[in-house]
């Protein structure tokens, strides 16, 4: 099977390193997004496909759009049965879509038809949901929209982080792929289509969203922090105005009187800040320009950033 590869993070190049690895696909070529500016000096950088796909000798090509025609016919070149899609990070056309003989599979980090979209990882956590997993599908011309042709599933845990969540889903979705392409006839033949009055939308993260909202409760707020971590970070602005990021925290089932965004307590078991219902309590924190730390420490030289008592500034960016 002659198979074009399209995907640009670490997560795609785990799928394609599968493909390489199978001996019944022939890859013909890889597409990629352009090199980037990153790290320091800015300079540019190769996507993590890029690098696994010249580590390998394959041809990369590297367009800003496939809409344009010279783009569609340099893709027709490669007379690719199968175009498999991860991550790419481009829209494709519907003359690339009906492009390949079996079509474009996509391989999408949730169980479709729940959160379509940018972020589905982080979202799942961010709504406890109780499992994730990974969707094979046939591409159409919509958002994720098209048949499923392969699923698999996994448990949230209770201490799920977007990091390690999206770590299990790399290593169900490579298998989960070569399973779908050694199937492809029979599969496509009985795929199953959403129903798009189930869906969900997976929206892009932002740093402003990431802001912690002391009008929700400690439940949702740890939450947000497992979903945002490792991008972008939750984070709060303390009474005195320094922002501190929020790298781990837990939950304590207490009510007090206090407003929420009171500081209830500061000690080495965490900061207890009041929510809507319940206490959040920080347990791992990071002041700017520093690395991460337990609260311990970082009271042991900021205990004035969390005097008990005083309130945090209310979230700009949510409604209460």
């Amino acid at each position: 099977m002659r198979v074009l590869f399209a995907g640009t993070p670490e997560f795609a190049a785990e799928h394609l390193q599968a493909l390489l690895d199978a001996p019944e696909f022939e890859i013909v070529g890889v597409y990629t997004q352009p090199d980037r500016p990153a790290g320091r000096g800015n300079k540019l950088h190769a996507s993590a496909v890029k690098q696994l796909a010249l580590k390998h000798g394959l041809v990369v090509e590297q367009p800003l759009s496939l809409r344009n025609e010279e783009a569609q016919a340099q893709l027709a070149r490669y007379e690719a049965d199968v175009m498999v899609v991860v991550a790419y990070g481009l829209i494709l056309p519907q003359a690339v879509l009906d492009m390949p003989r079996f079509g474009c599979i996509n391989v999408h980090g949730s169980l479709l038809p729940k959160w379509r979209g940018a972020a589905p990882i982080q979202r799942a956590i961010w709504a406890g949901d109780s499992e994730s997993g990974v969707a094979v599908m046939q591409m159409a011309a919509g958002l994720d929209t098209g048949p499923v042709l392969y699923a698999v599933s996994t448990p949230i845990r209770t201490d799920e982080t977007s990091a390690t969540l999206y770590q299990r889903l790399a290593e169900l979705g490579p298998p989960a792929l070569v399973h779908t392409l050694q199937n492809l006839n029979s599969l496509q033949a009985t795929a199953v289509p959403q129903q798009d009055s189930a869906a969900t939308y997976a929206h892009k993260l932002t740093k402003e969203e990431a802001q912690l909202n002391w009008q929700l409760t400690a439940l949702e707020l740890e939450r947000w922090v497992r979903a945002f971590n490792p991008w972008p970070i939750a984070w709060l602005t303390t009474a005195a105005g320094e922002v501190v990021k929020i790298w781990a925290s837990h939950v304590l089932d207490e009510q007090t009187n206090k407003s929420p965004g009171t500081v209830v307590r500061a000690d080495k078991h965490g900061i207890a800040i009041q929510t809507k219902h319940g206490l959040l309590v920080l347990e791992t924190l990071q002041p700017a320009g520093k690395k991460p730390m337990a609260a311990v420490d970082f009271l042991n030289g900021r205990s004035d950033w969390f005097t008990v008592g005083s309130v945090l500034p209310p979230s700009a960016t949510h409604e209460s």
